[in-house]
């Protein structure tokens, strides 16, 4: 006869903050139709970097943040809220996953 196994329910992680910080960075910079490079610049930071940042790659200082923000033209808090409303969107509509 089989074993019952027991049901448990996963829920799947949530986003890394430096993943969901580079998607709301990319999505600012990609909204104002700014080119990565003259943000980078204006950062005084590699393009390169600045990529690695917007790709989740890296996780960037408060100092790398501050800096990132003000080539955008953006407020921190703006950001954040942003940033809060991805990571509740995810809890809300983010799939089970089950597992035995």
């Amino acid at each position: 006869m089989a074993d019952i196994l027991p049901f448990h329910q996963k829920r799947t992680p949530e986003p890394l903050w430096r993943e969901a910080l580079g998607r709301n960075l990319r999505a600012t910079r990609e909204e104002r139709g700014d080119r990565l490079v003259d943000i980078a610049e204006r950062a005084g930071i590699s393009p390169q970097y600045l990529s690695e940042i917007e790709r989740g790659r890296k996780e960037p200082s408060s100092e790398m943040i501050a800096a990132v923000t003000g080539a955008l033209g953006v407020d921190l808090a703006d950001l954040l809220v942003g940033i809060v409303r991805e990571v509740r969107q995810h809890r809300s509509t983010g799939p089970v996953l089950m597992a035995a």
